[in-house]
């Protein structure tokens, strides 16, 4: 295991459509296994492939810090209601903004084996779900910011 470099905005892999993981290899699980010890020592809740700069579609997530989920090939099967809230990145680091998002997902993922699962998520999930899947297709959540980008230091203040 090891802790990768997390790319940041500006990076141009971050821009680019992830491809299909096909098969899983010991490097597939090596980079999976990096990918959640990446994330955790960010203190971040997600963390999507390209951030850490492999172009493939897997994502890991853990809203709880206890409950760790790996996501390969993952689509987003459902989506309803609304949230908006603060929302931030480890590609985007310091930084916050205010994105409005479904308040529940349901996607088709597979696991470590490539076996296919389902799975449902609200509220934080949710998020969180929506802001990686949008990482394997190239785009940050600061596209969606409604008005300005904010410091974080400047939300801790308030």
């Amino acid at each position: 295991m090891a802790i990768r470099n997390i790319r940041e905005m500006g990076d141009p892999v971050l821009n680019k459509i992830c491809k299909e993981v096909k098969e899983i290899t010991d490097r597939t699980r090596e980079l999976i296994a990096d990918m959640f010890d990446t994330m955790y020592e960010a203190e971040g809740v997600g963390l999507a492939a390209p951030q850490v700069g492999v172009l493939k579609r897997i994502v890991a997530i853990d809203v709880t810090g206890e409950d760790p989920i790996m996501l390969i090939n993952p689509v987003i099967l459902e989506s309803s209601g609304e949230q908006s809230g603060n929302e931030g990145c480890l590609s985007v680091p310091g930084k916050t903004g205010i994105v409005t998002r479904p308040n529940y997902v349901k996607i088709k993922a597979y696991d470590i084996d490539l076996q296919p699962f389902e799975l449902e998520g609200t509220e934080l999930l949710a998020r969180a779900i929506c802001h990686e899947l949008e990482h394997l297709e190239g785009h940050l959540y600061v596209e969606k910011v409604e008005g300005p980008l904010m410091d974080v230091e400047d939300l801790e203040e308030e």
